[in-house]
C-alpha cells in the first residue's frame, strides 16, 4: 500500500475487519446444519453441537468487525493475498469445531484435516464411518466442500460490494483459479454474483435429477453440494456404489463434467454465445483429452479382460475419467483391478486437473497447453535461433512474462509435491505413499493411499502429517502463489 512516496506496512485491520465479516456469513451457513438437526430431531447432540459452535462463529465474526477500525479502507495486493489464505484458514478453524464435540469426537488434527479438505474440496477424510455421523454432520461436511467449490472470497465479493473499492480484484485474482482472469462484467462484485448464480442453478438442476433417481431427498441435496463442486464427500460408506445404478452414475458424469469447465465460458454459453464456446482452446483441448484418455482406457480393459459389458467397458470408464479430471475422487468399485497402465493415466489426470476458473483442482490444462507449446517453440528455436514464434492461445499471443510464470508454476507444483511427500516420509509413512498422498492433497483430488495399498483414508496418517496435508490442501487450492509469496521475507518487509 502506497501512502504519498512512502511505503507502510500491512493493513491488519483492515483484514481482520473483513475476516470478521466473512466468519459472520460463515455463522449464517451453520443455519443449514442446525435447521437440519432440528428436522431430524437430532437433540441430543447436534443441535447444542452447531447451536454453540454458530454463537461462537457469530460473535467472533462481530467482535472482529467492529473491533477492528482500519484507519484506512483499502487493501493492495498484499492485503489481498494475506487475506485469502488467512480466510481459508478461519473458516476451517471454525468449521472443525462440531468435528471435536459432536460425534465421532474427533481430535483437532483430525478435526482441522477434514475442515480443510472440506473447503479445499479435496474430499479426503479421516473418518472411517460415515453412516453413524449425524444428518447436521452430513450436511455441514457437504456445505463446506459446496462452499469451497467456487470460492470464499468469491461469495463475499457477491455479498459485500464495499470490497470493489478495497482490494477486491487483487482477492479475486488470489483466490480464482486460472492464469488470466477474465471478469465477464465491469465490476468484480457483478462477476461473482454471475459466477455464483450459474452455481447456484446447476446445483438445484443436479439435485432434481438425483431426486429423479433412486436417491432420497437427503442423499440428493448432500451428493449435488459435493459433487458440482467437484469434492466427492459421500454420506455412504460406499459412497455412489451404495445405489449400484448406472443412472446415479451418468447424472454425476455429466455434472462433474461442468464443473471443470471454466465457469466464465459456462455464462458466456448460457448467455447466447454456444457457438464460440469450441473456440476456446483449454475447453477443446479438455473434451478431446476425455475422448482420447477413455480410447486408452477402453483398450486396456479390453486387453485384461475387465472390460465385459457396456457398464465397465463405457459408463465406468467415463466416469472415472471426468471424476479424476475434474479432481471428484469418486472411484468406480473394481478400480484397483484395471493394472498399473490406467493408474499412470490416474496420476497424469490427477497433475493437470481441468480448465482453470473451473471448481476442479490440478495444475489445469490451461498451463499444460501453453507449457506444451513454448517448449515446442524452444526446439524449434533450437534449429532457427532468430525466429521469433509466440505462444498463440486462442487466436491471441500471450506475454513472455504470462509463460515464464507458467513455468514457473508448474516447477513449483512439482517441487511442493516433492518436498511434502519428503516431510511425510520423516513420520514413518513408506516413500511411494508419503509422494502420492502429498501429490493427491495439493491436487485436491483426495483420492487415498489405498491405490498403492497404504491404507483405506487418512485416518492412519500420524497427527502432525495431518497438518502438513492440510497445509498442502491449502496450497494446492489457492494454487502456490498466494500462499507461497506469504513465506517470502520481502512480503512483510515495510
Amino acid at each position: 500500500m502506497v501512502h504519498g512516496k512512502k511505503r507502510i506496512g500491512i493493513n491488519y485491520r483492515m483484514i481482520l475487519r473483513v475476516i470478521g465479516m466473512l466468519l459472520v456469513i460463515e455463522s449464517g451457513f451453520m443455519l443449514i446444519p442446525l435447521a437440519t438437526a432440528l428436522i431430524y430431531e437430532e437433540f441430543d447432540l447436534a443441535v447444542p453441537v452447531f447451536g454453540a459452535t454458530l454463537a461462537l462463529t457469530l460473535i467472533a465474526g462481530l467482535t472482529m468487525t467492529f473491533g477492528s477500525r482500519p484507519r484506512m479502507n483499502e487493501m493492495g495486493k498484499r492485503e489481498g493475498f494475506l487475506l485469502t489464505a488467512l480466510v481459508w484458514v478461519f473458516f476451517s478453524a471454525f468449521g472443525m469445531i462440531p468435528f471435536i464435540f459432536g460425534s465421532p469426537h474427533l481430535n483437532v488434527s483430525e478435526a482441522f484435516f477434514e475442515a480443510m479438505s472440506g473447503f479445499t474440496t479435496t474430499g479426503a477424510s479421516v473418518l472411517e464411518e460415515v453412516e453413524i455421523l449425524s444428518h447436521a454432520i452430513h450436511i455441514w461436511r457437504a456445505l463446506m466442500q459446496w462452499i469451497g467449490g467456487m470460492g470464499i472470497i468469491l461469495f463475499t465479493l457477491a455479498v459485500l460490494p464495499m470490497l470493489n473499492s478495497a482490494g477486491g480484484m487483487q482477492m479475486f485474482n488470489a483466490e480464482v483459479t486460472g492464469i488470466t482472469h477474465d471478469k465477464i462484467k465491469p465490476r468484480v462484485s457483478q462477476t461473482a454474483k454471475r459466477l455464483w448464480f450459474i452455481y447456484v442453478m446447476f446445483t438445484i438442476l443436479l439435485f432434481l435429477l438425483l431426486w429423479l433417481g433412486p436417491m432420497n431427498t437427503f442423499d440428493s441435496i448432500c451428493h449435488a453440494f459435493s459433487t458440482m463442486s467437484t469434492g466427492g464427500f459421500s454420506n455412504h460408506n460406499a459412497s455412489i456404489h451404495a445405489w449400484n445404478s448406472n443412472y446415479v452414475k451418468i447424472i454425476l458424469t455429466i455434472f462433474m463434467f461442468l464443473g471443470g469447465i471454466n465457469f466464465a465460458l459456462l455464462y458466456k454459453v448460457l448467455s447466447g454465445g454456444l457457438r464460440g464456446s469450441w473456440s476456446n482452446e483449454p475447453f477443446r483441448v479438455y473434451v478431446m483429452a476425455i475422448f482420447v484418455i477413455y480410447i486408452l482406457f477402453a483398450g486396456s480393459l479390453i486387453v485384461t479382460g475387465a472390460g465385459n459389458s457396456f457398464e465397465t467397458l463405457v459408463i465406468d470408464p467415463v466416469f472415472m475419467i471426468v471424476s479424476t479430471m475434474s479432481s471428484t475422487g469418486y472411484t468406480v468399485s473394481n478400480f484397483q483391478n484395471w493394472g498399473t497402465f490406467i493408474l499412470l493415466l490416474v496420476f497424469v489426470m490427477m497433475m493437470f486437473g481441468a480448465c482453470a476458473g473451473s471448481t476442479s483442482g490440478g495444475a489445469k490444462l490451461d498451463r499444460a497447453i501453453y507449457f506444451i507449446k513454448n517448449s515446442h517453440n524452444e526446439i524449434y528455436r533450437i534449429l532457427h535461433p532468430n525466429t521469433i514464434r509466440p505462444v498463440n492461445i486462442n487466436g491471441r499471443a500471450v506475454s513472455p512474462e504470462t509463460v515464464n510464470k507458467v513455468s514457473a508454476f508448474l516447477g513449483l507444483y512439482c517441487l511442493v509435491i516433492l518436498a511434502g511427500g519428503l516431510v511425510l516420509t520423516t513420520f514413518r509413512i513408506p516413500l511411494v505413499d508419503s509422494l502420492f498422498t502429498s501429490f493427491s492433497c495439493v491436487s485436491n483430488t483426495g483420492l487415498s493411499a489405498d491405490i498403492t495399498g497404504f491404507g483405506n483414508n487418512y485416518d492412519i496418517i500420524p497427527s502432525g502429517a495431518k497438518w502438513i496435508l492440510s497445509l498442502l490442501m491449502l496450497i494446492g487450492r489457492l494454487e502456490l502463489f498466494t500462499v507461497l509469496v506469504l513465506f517470502s521475507p520481502g512480503f512483510w518487509r515495510r
